[in-house]
């Protein structure tokens, strides 16, 4: 700013500062490079990303999750965009792609809309109210589904539509070889029963890091298996304990097993000999005390979060107890839950009812290394998914692909309503909403057919990556869907249109639709809301660390005492 010809400087020097018009056109073009990245993902004929991070770590996925939390990303609206494929996948663990492709489409309109000089107020308001309604026609065209996994005759009778569910997840990933994909759906279906609690207000609840799901390279894909319990990537502490313990009773110890050192530096003046060997006794009876006070509650098995002396691991040896430690903090927890056990965190407090229960604790080679089974749980509430494969490009693909048949289950567990895939429900939202857009007036009617547009877009993306025509296939699609027909989709595999995707066991659940589609729209319109950007200049070297030791200064001193 200038006042009398005299220059006023208001931000620090170095500052960049875009504004109006020009500021939200680049926050627009960053959002829809970021959408354009995922565009070609999307799909089970979805083309994959090779992703090499700064240390020259190789990632090959197609998962939309996977490329946006790896791609170091600058901008800061493609950032914001990051932020929503996250979250996206944090809530319902799937959709991540379809979010951010549908939040580029939403923002593309946007453009268009702009630049028939509709202020971007009324944009985004018509964006909300046209998400709403979306949210709206998705429940009156859901199909309900009855679940019930209280008897083994509900199972049975509910396991034919969550295995559809599962598949429609799984193949469209790399694994998609039949036999292996039907493997891992009935790898995934009994876990997911296993864990699933219900709820109070309806519905069925899993907690996906109830199922553990590990990795060994070796053997193949098919090798993968259900374990009803917890296997540790441990093994048992001493050589002569037992490798395998049945009808294990388990000790879950969130202390150590070693005489505690004192937190200040203390020092022990000794005169004679005979005080060492005093000292030395005295520990190792405190140790004595702490294995006599387990095997006096009945525990063969310990599982211990912190260390076992070697003193202890000696007398634990002694009485045949078997022992693992430095366990995770997580892992403990699904120990708790698959074993009923307890966790306790003084060797003194243990008793009997803290003590968990195992068909079998067993240490058992996997490839190259030494793994701890806990199995034979009676009725576990985590279980573990042990994943085999050739490479670790494999094992992480089919990590991901077996999170997502996870959460496509847990999704609909959690709210049994389903939709056919394949682009139908979109091309059916965009008809609905171009009839509900008639009974809006002004410029918000404009924006209600811009969001059915973008809707749209999704359908012809498919058709896309499927080498088909896109206008034919629009055409042809809401050709069908004006005739009643809201099943209609895209045949990926087989490149046409298919009258029935059901029938295709093309199925999304209700849950994920829902939150593409208002994860979509708050994205879009928080980036429609800026009109101006200033970024600071970056700092140099000698201000960062300047910055390090004032933060440092105000943090004050350790609260820990020093001691020479």
């Amino acid at each position: 700013m200038a006042a009398y010809g005299i220059p006023v400087l208001v931000l620090k020097e170095g500052t960049s500062r875009t504004y109006g018009r020009e500021a939200l056109r680049n926050n627009i073009l960053a959002a829809k490079a970021m959408a354009e990245v995922l565009m070609t993902s999307l799909g089970p004929r979805g083309l994959d990303k090779m992703l090499v991070d700064s240390f020259g770590d190789i990632t090959v996925t197609n998962d939309g999750a996977t490329i946006v939390k790896e791609m170091e990303v600058q901008h800061p609206a493609a950032k914001l965009l990051v932020e929503t494929a996250k979250a996206v996948d944090a809530e319902v663990g799937d959709g991540t792609t379809s979010a951010v492709v549908l939040a580029g489409m939403l923002l593309d309109k946007a453009e268009a809309l702009l630049d028939q000089n509709i202020h971007p107020t009324i944009i985004i308001e018509g964006y909300k109210k046209a998400a709403e309604k979306a949210v709206e026609i998705l429940d009156e065209i859901a199909d309900r589904v009855e679940i019930d996994l209280e008897t083994p005759e509900g199972i049975e009778k509910s396991k034919p539509v969550l295995r559809e569910i599962a598949y429609a997840a799984l193949a469209s990933k790399y694994i998609a070889s039949p036999d292996i994909v039907d493997h891992f759906i009935n790898i995934v279906l009994d876990a997911v029963i296993m864990v699933a609690e219900k709820r109070a207000e309806g519905g069925y609840l899993v907690r996906s890091d109830n199922i553990k799901v590990e990795k060994k390279k070796g053997a193949s894909l098919a090798d993968t298996r259900l374990i009803r319990g917890i296997v540790l990537d441990k093994e048992v502490v001493h050589p002569g304990m037992p490798k395998r313990v049945e009808k294990a009773r388990i000790a879950l110890l969130d202390a150590p097993l070693e005489i505690e050192k004192p937190d200040i530096t203390a020092k022990i003046n000794i005169t004679s000999p005979d005080q060492i060997k005093r000292f030395l006794d005295e520990e190792t009876r405190l140790l004595k005390e702490m294995v006599d006070k387990i095997v006096s509650v009945g525990a063969n098995v310990i599982i211990c979060q912190k260390g076992i002396d070697d003193v202890a691991q000696h007398f634990l040896a002694k009485k045949g107890i078997l022992a693992v430690r430095r366990v995770k903090r997580s892992d403990m927890e699904k120990l708790e839950r698959a074993t009923g056990g307890r966790i306790v965190t003084s060797v003194r407090d243990l008793t009997e009812k803290d003590l968990g229960y195992a068909e079998l604790v067993e240490e058992r080679r996997v490839g190259n290394d030494k793994m701890v089974f806990v199995e034979g749980c009676q009725n576990p509430k985590a279980v573990t998914i042990l994943v085999r494969g050739a490479s670790d490009m494999l094992l992480d693909d089919a990590e991901r692909s077996i999170n997502d048949a996870i959460n496509a289950l847990r999704n609909v567990l959690k709210e049994p309503k389903i939709l056919a895939g394949g682009g139908a429900p979109e091309i059916e939202l965009s008809m609905r909403l171009r009839k509900w857009a008639e009974t809006v007036s002004g410029k918000e009617q404009l924006v209600a057919l811009a969001f059915a547009d973008a809707l749209e877009e999704l359908a012809v993306i498919l058709a896309r990556s499927a080498g088909m025509d896109p206008l034919e296939t629009l055409m042809e699609l809401r050709k069908l869907h004006a005739s009643g027909n809201k099943y209609a989709g895209i045949d990926v595999l087989n490149g046409k249109v298919a009258e029935d995707m059901r029938k295709l066991r093309v199925i999304d659940p209700l849950l994920v639709k829902k939150q593409i589609i208002r994860a979509a729209t708050e994205a879009a319109t928080a980036i429609l809301k800026v009109d101006d950007l200033i970024a600071a200049s970056p700092l140099k070297k000698e201000e960062k660390e300047k910055k390090g030791k004032e933060e440092e200064e105000e943090k004050g001193p350790s609260s820990k005492p020093e001691f020479d």
